[in-house]
Protein backbone atom coordinates (compact mmCIF):
# COMPACT_ATOMS: atom_id res chain seq x y z
CA UNK A 1 0.00 0.00 0.00
CA UNK A 2 1.15 3.53 -0.75
CA UNK A 3 -0.05 6.81 0.68
CA UNK A 4 0.25 8.48 -2.77
CA UNK A 5 -3.21 9.50 -3.96
CA UNK A 6 -4.57 7.23 -6.69
CA UNK A 7 -1.48 5.01 -6.90
CA UNK A 8 -2.89 1.97 -5.11
CA UNK A 9 -4.20 -0.48 -7.69
CA UNK A 10 -2.40 1.40 -10.46
CA UNK A 11 -0.16 -0.44 -12.93
CA UNK A 12 2.43 2.11 -11.75
CA UNK A 13 2.12 1.29 -8.04
CA UNK A 14 4.94 0.51 -5.63
CA UNK A 15 5.49 -2.87 -7.28
CA UNK A 16 6.68 -1.10 -10.41
CA UNK A 17 8.57 2.19 -9.78
CA UNK A 18 10.22 2.76 -13.18
CA UNK A 19 12.95 5.36 -13.58
CA UNK A 20 12.99 8.28 -15.99
CA UNK A 21 14.33 11.77 -16.65
CA UNK A 22 12.03 14.78 -16.76
CA UNK A 23 12.01 18.54 -17.21
CA UNK A 24 9.74 20.77 -15.12
CA UNK A 25 9.37 24.48 -14.43
CA UNK A 26 12.26 25.39 -16.74
CA UNK A 27 14.82 23.64 -14.56
CA UNK A 28 17.59 21.35 -15.76
CA UNK A 29 16.69 17.68 -16.39
CA UNK A 30 16.01 15.74 -13.21
CA UNK A 31 15.83 12.02 -12.43
CA UNK A 32 12.55 10.66 -11.16
CA UNK A 33 10.59 7.52 -10.47
CA UNK A 34 6.97 7.13 -11.47
CA UNK A 35 4.33 6.37 -8.84
CA UNK A 36 0.77 6.42 -10.12
CA UNK A 37 0.21 9.68 -12.00
CA UNK A 38 3.09 11.43 -10.26
CA UNK A 39 6.85 11.62 -10.62
CA UNK A 40 8.91 11.46 -7.44
CA UNK A 41 11.78 13.90 -7.91
CA UNK A 42 14.81 11.79 -6.94
CA UNK A 43 17.19 14.63 -7.69
CA UNK A 44 15.43 16.65 -5.02
CA UNK A 45 15.16 13.66 -2.71
CA UNK A 46 18.89 13.05 -2.85
CA UNK A 47 19.65 16.72 -2.29
CA UNK A 48 17.43 16.58 0.80
CA UNK A 49 19.23 13.50 2.12
CA UNK A 50 16.20 11.24 1.75
CA UNK A 51 17.88 8.92 -0.76
CA UNK A 52 21.56 7.98 -1.05
CA UNK A 53 22.86 7.28 -4.56
CA UNK A 54 26.46 8.55 -4.50
CA UNK A 55 25.36 11.80 -6.14
CA UNK A 56 24.11 9.94 -9.22
CA UNK A 57 20.70 11.61 -9.13
CA UNK A 58 22.32 14.99 -9.66
CA UNK A 59 23.06 14.03 -13.28
CA UNK A 60 20.90 14.63 -16.39
CA UNK A 61 20.68 10.93 -17.29
CA UNK A 62 20.40 7.60 -15.47
CA UNK A 63 23.86 6.46 -16.58
CA UNK A 64 25.77 7.26 -13.39
CA UNK A 65 23.14 5.53 -11.28
CA UNK A 66 23.03 2.50 -13.59
CA UNK A 67 26.81 2.17 -13.34
CA UNK A 68 26.63 1.73 -9.54
CA UNK A 69 25.52 -1.90 -9.82
CA UNK A 70 22.86 -4.18 -8.45
CA UNK A 71 23.46 -3.76 -4.69
CA UNK A 72 22.95 0.00 -5.02
CA UNK A 73 19.97 -0.44 -7.38
CA UNK A 74 18.29 -2.72 -4.85
CA UNK A 75 19.07 -0.46 -1.90
CA UNK A 76 17.64 2.62 -3.61
CA UNK A 77 14.51 0.73 -4.70
CA UNK A 78 13.95 -0.44 -1.12
CA UNK A 79 14.42 3.09 0.17
CA UNK A 80 12.05 4.62 -2.39
CA UNK A 81 9.46 1.97 -1.52
CA UNK A 82 9.82 2.86 2.15
CA UNK A 83 9.40 6.57 1.44
CA UNK A 84 6.22 5.94 -0.54
CA UNK A 85 4.59 3.47 1.85
CA UNK A 86 5.50 4.70 5.34
CA UNK A 87 3.30 7.64 6.24
CA UNK A 88 6.01 8.90 8.56
CA UNK A 89 7.81 10.15 5.41
CA UNK A 90 4.78 11.76 3.82
CA UNK A 91 5.43 15.32 4.94
CA UNK A 92 8.98 15.27 3.60
CA UNK A 93 8.25 13.42 0.35
CA UNK A 94 4.92 14.88 -0.76
CA UNK A 95 6.45 18.22 -1.90
CA UNK A 96 8.74 16.20 -4.20
CA UNK A 97 5.82 14.63 -6.09
CA UNK A 98 5.21 16.31 -9.44
CA UNK A 99 2.04 15.59 -11.47
CA UNK A 100 2.95 13.58 -14.53
CA UNK A 101 0.84 15.90 -16.67
CA UNK A 102 3.13 18.83 -15.75
CA UNK A 103 6.45 17.32 -16.86
CA UNK A 104 8.21 16.74 -20.16
CA UNK A 105 9.80 13.30 -20.37
CA UNK A 106 13.28 13.02 -21.88
CA UNK A 107 15.48 10.20 -23.14
CA UNK A 108 16.23 8.49 -19.81
CA UNK A 109 19.80 7.32 -20.54
CA UNK A 110 22.61 8.26 -22.88
CA UNK A 111 22.81 5.40 -25.37
CA UNK A 112 26.34 4.02 -25.70
CA UNK A 113 25.93 1.26 -28.30
CA UNK A 114 22.77 -0.19 -29.84
CA UNK A 115 22.31 -3.80 -30.96
CA UNK A 116 19.14 -5.26 -32.45
CA UNK A 117 18.53 -9.00 -32.36
CA UNK A 118 16.19 -11.26 -34.38
CA UNK A 119 15.01 -13.64 -31.68
CA UNK A 120 11.40 -14.56 -32.46
CA UNK A 121 11.09 -17.84 -34.34
CA UNK A 122 7.58 -16.90 -35.44
CA UNK A 123 8.74 -13.55 -36.81
CA UNK A 124 11.79 -15.01 -38.54
CA UNK A 125 9.67 -17.76 -40.10
CA UNK A 126 7.06 -15.29 -41.34
CA UNK A 127 9.68 -13.01 -42.86
CA UNK A 128 11.37 -16.01 -44.49
CA UNK A 129 8.11 -17.08 -46.10
CA UNK A 130 7.39 -13.54 -47.33
CA UNK A 131 10.88 -12.81 -48.68
CA UNK A 132 11.96 -16.31 -49.75
CA UNK A 133 8.82 -18.23 -50.80
CA UNK A 134 9.42 -21.88 -51.55
CA UNK A 135 12.60 -21.97 -49.46
CA UNK A 136 13.14 -22.99 -45.81
CA UNK A 137 11.86 -20.05 -43.72
CA UNK A 138 14.79 -20.17 -41.26
CA UNK A 139 18.39 -19.95 -42.44
CA UNK A 140 20.76 -22.71 -41.22
CA UNK A 141 22.39 -20.59 -38.48
CA UNK A 142 19.20 -19.28 -36.89
CA UNK A 143 18.76 -21.91 -34.15
CA UNK A 144 22.46 -21.98 -33.28
CA UNK A 145 23.00 -18.35 -32.30
CA UNK A 146 21.02 -15.15 -31.67
CA UNK A 147 21.20 -13.25 -34.96
CA UNK A 148 21.79 -9.52 -34.51
CA UNK A 149 23.25 -6.36 -36.01
CA UNK A 150 24.71 -3.09 -34.73
CA UNK A 151 22.52 -0.02 -35.10
CA UNK A 152 23.00 3.73 -34.75
CA UNK A 153 22.99 4.83 -31.12
CA UNK A 154 22.62 8.45 -32.19
CA UNK A 155 19.19 7.85 -33.74
CA UNK A 156 17.60 6.32 -30.62
CA UNK A 157 14.87 8.77 -29.57
CA UNK A 158 12.44 9.00 -26.68
CA UNK A 159 8.78 8.08 -27.06
CA UNK A 160 6.72 10.87 -28.60
CA UNK A 161 9.47 12.10 -30.92
CA UNK A 162 8.08 12.49 -34.48
CA UNK A 163 9.57 10.11 -37.04
CA UNK A 164 10.49 11.63 -40.40
CA UNK A 165 9.86 9.28 -43.31
CA UNK A 166 13.26 8.13 -44.55
CA UNK A 167 14.42 8.35 -48.15
CA UNK A 168 16.86 6.06 -49.89
CA UNK A 169 17.39 3.62 -52.73
CA UNK A 170 14.55 1.19 -53.41
CA UNK A 171 14.38 -1.77 -55.78
CA UNK A 172 12.37 -1.52 -58.97
CA UNK A 173 11.75 -3.52 -62.17
CA UNK A 174 14.25 -1.37 -64.09
CA UNK A 175 16.80 -1.06 -61.31
CA UNK A 176 16.96 0.99 -58.12
CA UNK A 177 15.22 4.33 -57.70
CA UNK A 178 15.69 7.00 -55.05
CA UNK A 179 12.93 8.55 -52.98
CA UNK A 180 10.89 8.37 -49.78
CA UNK A 181 10.17 4.89 -48.43
CA UNK A 182 6.79 3.61 -49.56
CA UNK A 183 6.84 0.59 -47.23
CA UNK A 184 7.47 2.15 -43.84
CA UNK A 185 6.89 -0.32 -41.01
CA UNK A 186 7.22 -0.84 -37.27
CA UNK A 187 8.98 -3.45 -35.18
CA UNK A 188 7.52 -3.91 -31.70
CA UNK A 189 10.38 -5.00 -29.47
CA UNK A 190 11.64 -5.15 -25.90
CA UNK A 191 14.97 -3.51 -25.05
CA UNK A 192 17.46 -4.23 -22.27
CA UNK A 193 19.57 -1.42 -20.80
CA UNK A 194 23.08 -2.20 -19.55
CA UNK A 195 24.23 -0.59 -16.34
CA UNK A 196 27.47 -2.28 -15.32
CA UNK A 197 30.17 -2.35 -18.02
CA UNK A 198 32.61 -5.16 -18.81
CA UNK A 199 36.25 -4.93 -19.92
CA UNK A 200 37.31 -5.44 -23.53
CA UNK A 201 38.35 -9.05 -24.08
CA UNK A 202 36.14 -10.46 -21.31
CA UNK A 203 33.00 -12.54 -21.76
CA UNK A 204 29.79 -12.03 -19.85
CA UNK A 205 28.18 -15.31 -18.80
CA UNK A 206 24.46 -16.06 -19.07
CA UNK A 207 24.58 -16.33 -15.27
CA UNK A 208 25.67 -12.69 -14.96
CA UNK A 209 22.74 -11.18 -16.84
CA UNK A 210 21.14 -9.59 -13.75
CA UNK A 211 24.46 -8.14 -12.59
CA UNK A 212 24.87 -6.12 -15.77
CA UNK A 213 21.34 -5.32 -17.02
CA UNK A 214 19.62 -2.50 -15.15
CA UNK A 215 16.17 -2.63 -16.69
CA UNK A 216 13.79 -2.89 -19.61
CA UNK A 217 12.26 -0.47 -22.12
CA UNK A 218 9.79 -0.92 -24.94
CA UNK A 219 11.25 -0.33 -28.40
CA UNK A 220 9.85 0.47 -31.82
CA UNK A 221 12.63 -0.10 -34.34
CA UNK A 222 11.00 1.62 -37.32
CA UNK A 223 11.86 -0.11 -40.57
CA UNK A 224 11.82 0.98 -44.22
CA UNK A 225 11.13 -2.37 -45.86
CA UNK A 226 11.77 -1.27 -49.45
CA UNK A 227 15.12 0.33 -48.61
CA UNK A 228 16.00 -2.71 -46.51
CA UNK A 229 15.09 -5.16 -49.28
CA UNK A 230 17.59 -3.55 -51.66
CA UNK A 231 20.49 -3.06 -49.25
CA UNK A 232 20.42 -5.99 -46.83
CA UNK A 233 22.22 -8.57 -48.94
CA UNK A 234 24.92 -9.53 -48.12
CA UNK A 235 25.65 -7.45 -44.99
CA UNK A 236 22.22 -6.95 -43.44
CA UNK A 237 20.20 -3.88 -42.35
CA UNK A 238 21.68 -0.41 -42.67
CA UNK A 239 19.79 2.71 -43.83
CA UNK A 240 16.45 0.92 -43.74
CA UNK A 241 16.77 0.83 -39.94
CA UNK A 242 19.11 3.58 -38.81
CA UNK A 243 16.86 6.64 -39.29
CA UNK A 244 14.99 6.25 -35.96
CA UNK A 245 14.53 3.82 -33.08
CA UNK A 246 11.99 4.89 -30.44
CA UNK A 247 12.23 3.82 -26.79
CA UNK A 248 9.93 4.36 -23.85
CA UNK A 249 10.64 7.20 -21.45
CA UNK A 250 10.49 4.88 -18.42
CA UNK A 251 13.04 2.17 -17.63
CA UNK A 252 11.43 -0.67 -15.67
CA UNK A 253 14.04 -2.13 -13.30
CA UNK A 254 14.61 -5.88 -13.40
CA UNK A 255 13.58 -6.08 -9.74
CA UNK A 256 10.07 -4.98 -10.75
CA UNK A 257 9.86 -7.94 -13.15
CA UNK A 258 10.80 -10.65 -10.63
CA UNK A 259 7.34 -12.24 -10.97
CA UNK A 260 7.35 -12.08 -14.78
CA UNK A 261 10.11 -14.61 -15.46
CA UNK A 262 8.90 -17.98 -16.76
CA UNK A 263 10.32 -20.96 -18.69
CA UNK A 264 11.29 -19.99 -22.25
CA UNK A 265 10.50 -22.21 -25.26
CA UNK A 266 12.54 -25.40 -25.52
CA UNK A 267 15.52 -25.11 -27.84
CA UNK A 268 16.33 -27.82 -30.37
CA UNK A 269 19.07 -28.50 -31.38
CA UNK A 270 21.04 -28.03 -28.17
CA UNK A 271 22.82 -24.69 -28.13
CA UNK A 272 26.52 -24.06 -27.60
CA UNK A 273 27.73 -24.30 -24.01
CA UNK A 274 28.14 -20.52 -23.55
CA UNK A 275 24.43 -20.09 -24.43
CA UNK A 276 23.10 -22.68 -21.97
CA UNK A 277 21.18 -20.66 -19.41
CA UNK A 278 19.92 -22.75 -16.51
CA UNK A 279 17.19 -22.05 -15.69
CA UNK A 280 16.18 -21.14 -19.25
CA UNK A 281 13.92 -18.15 -18.60
CA UNK A 282 12.04 -15.64 -20.68
CA UNK A 283 9.64 -12.90 -19.63
CA UNK A 284 5.85 -12.91 -19.60
CA UNK A 285 5.42 -9.50 -21.20
CA UNK A 286 2.15 -8.91 -23.05
CA UNK A 287 2.57 -6.30 -25.75
CA UNK A 288 -0.15 -4.45 -27.62
CA UNK A 289 0.15 -2.44 -30.85
CA UNK A 290 -2.24 0.42 -31.65
CA UNK A 291 -2.39 1.92 -35.15
CA UNK A 292 -4.10 5.33 -35.09
CA UNK A 293 -5.74 4.37 -31.80
CA UNK A 294 -7.01 0.98 -32.94
CA UNK A 295 -5.51 -2.15 -31.41
CA UNK A 296 -4.31 -4.36 -34.26
CA UNK A 297 -2.01 -6.88 -32.56
CA UNK A 298 -1.03 -8.38 -29.19
CA UNK A 299 2.49 -9.85 -29.43
CA UNK A 300 3.48 -12.23 -26.57
CA UNK A 301 7.11 -11.88 -25.46
CA UNK A 302 6.99 -15.26 -23.69
CA UNK A 303 7.27 -16.99 -27.11
CA UNK A 304 10.73 -15.55 -27.90
CA UNK A 305 13.17 -18.33 -28.82
CA UNK A 306 16.35 -16.64 -27.58
CA UNK A 307 16.38 -15.28 -24.02
CA UNK A 308 17.77 -11.90 -22.86
CA UNK A 309 20.56 -13.70 -20.97
CA UNK A 310 21.56 -15.62 -24.10
CA UNK A 311 21.57 -12.43 -26.14
CA UNK A 312 23.90 -10.72 -23.66
CA UNK A 313 26.24 -13.71 -23.57
CA UNK A 314 26.39 -13.87 -27.37
CA UNK A 315 26.93 -10.13 -27.61
CA UNK A 316 30.14 -10.46 -25.56
CA UNK A 317 31.39 -13.99 -26.39
CA UNK A 318 33.98 -12.57 -28.79
CA UNK A 319 35.31 -10.23 -26.09
CA UNK A 320 33.28 -7.19 -27.08
CA UNK A 321 32.94 -4.91 -24.07
CA UNK A 322 29.77 -3.60 -22.49
CA UNK A 323 29.36 0.08 -21.70
CA UNK A 324 26.96 1.78 -19.36
CA UNK A 325 24.00 2.82 -21.49
CA UNK A 326 24.31 0.00 -24.01
CA UNK A 327 20.90 -0.93 -25.39
CA UNK A 328 20.15 -4.27 -26.95
CA UNK A 329 16.72 -5.06 -28.34
CA UNK A 330 14.99 -8.40 -28.72
CA UNK A 331 14.02 -8.05 -32.34
CA UNK A 332 10.41 -8.04 -33.48
CA UNK A 333 8.11 -9.84 -31.03
CA UNK A 334 5.63 -12.10 -32.84
CA UNK A 335 3.49 -15.01 -31.71
CA UNK A 336 2.08 -17.91 -33.75
CA UNK A 337 -1.15 -16.14 -34.77
CA UNK A 338 -1.69 -13.26 -37.23
CA UNK A 339 -3.13 -11.12 -34.44
CA UNK A 340 0.08 -11.58 -32.43
CA UNK A 341 2.65 -10.16 -34.85
CA UNK A 342 4.93 -7.21 -34.13
CA UNK A 343 5.30 -5.80 -37.64
CA UNK A 344 2.93 -4.63 -40.35
CA UNK A 345 4.97 -6.63 -42.87
CA UNK A 346 3.53 -9.72 -41.18
CA UNK A 347 0.13 -8.25 -40.33
CA UNK A 348 -0.55 -7.46 -44.01
CA UNK A 349 1.54 -10.37 -45.30
CA UNK A 350 3.93 -8.25 -47.29
CA UNK A 351 1.23 -5.74 -48.20
CA UNK A 352 -0.99 -8.33 -49.92
CA UNK A 353 -3.70 -8.25 -47.24
CA UNK A 354 -4.54 -4.66 -46.18
CA UNK A 355 -5.74 -3.94 -42.65
CA UNK A 356 -8.97 -2.00 -42.11
CA UNK A 357 -8.65 0.71 -39.47
CA UNK A 358 -12.26 1.55 -38.67
CA UNK A 359 -13.17 4.92 -40.17
CA UNK A 360 -9.52 5.49 -41.05
CA UNK A 361 -9.62 3.41 -44.19
CA UNK A 362 -7.22 0.58 -44.97
CA UNK A 363 -3.48 0.35 -44.63
CA UNK A 364 -0.67 -1.87 -45.82
CA UNK A 365 2.24 0.21 -44.50
CA UNK A 366 2.49 3.53 -42.65
CA UNK A 367 1.18 6.74 -44.18
CA UNK A 368 2.21 10.25 -43.19
CA UNK A 369 0.29 11.31 -40.08
CA UNK A 370 -0.14 7.76 -38.79
CA UNK A 371 0.58 7.21 -35.09
CA UNK A 372 1.70 3.89 -33.62
CA UNK A 373 1.78 3.15 -29.90
CA UNK A 374 3.23 0.03 -28.29
CA UNK A 375 2.31 -0.83 -24.70
CA UNK A 376 3.01 -3.82 -22.47
CA UNK A 377 2.02 -5.31 -19.13
CA UNK A 378 3.60 -7.95 -16.94
CA UNK A 379 2.69 -9.91 -13.79
CA UNK A 380 3.63 -8.00 -10.67
CA UNK A 381 3.92 -8.94 -7.00
CA UNK A 382 0.95 -10.47 -5.17
CA UNK A 383 -1.14 -10.97 -8.29
CA UNK A 384 -0.92 -7.35 -9.46
CA UNK A 385 -0.22 -6.17 -12.98
CA UNK A 386 2.49 -3.67 -13.83
CA UNK A 387 2.85 -1.61 -16.98
CA UNK A 388 5.95 -0.82 -18.98
CA UNK A 389 6.26 2.70 -20.29
CA UNK A 390 4.61 3.07 -23.67
CA UNK A 391 6.50 3.95 -26.84
CA UNK A 392 4.71 6.06 -29.42
CA UNK A 393 5.58 7.94 -32.59
CA UNK A 394 3.88 9.79 -35.44
CA UNK A 395 5.10 9.72 -39.04
CA UNK A 396 6.07 13.04 -40.62
CA UNK A 397 6.61 13.57 -44.38
CA UNK A 398 10.06 13.03 -45.87
CA UNK A 399 12.23 16.12 -46.06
Amino acid sequence: MTWVTGADGSAYGVGNLPYGVFAHDGRDPRIGVRIGDFVLDLTGAEAAGLVLAAGAFGRPTLNDFMALGRPQWTAVRQRVTELLTDTAHRAAVEPLLVPLADVRLLLPFAVADYVDFYSSEHHASNVGQIFRPGQPPLLPNWKHLPIGYHGRAGTVVVSGTPVVRPAGQRPGPDGPTYGPSARLDIEAEVGFVVGVPSPLGARVSVDDFADHVFGVVLVNDWSARDIQAWEYQPLGPFLGKSFATSVSAWVTPLDALADAFLPAPEQDPEVAEYLRDVPHLGLDLRLAVEWNGERVSEPPFRTMYWTPAQQLAHLTVNGASLRTGDLYASGTVSGPERGQVGSFLELTWGGAEPVKLGAGGTRTFLEDGDTVTVTATAPGPDGTTIALGEVTGTIRPAR
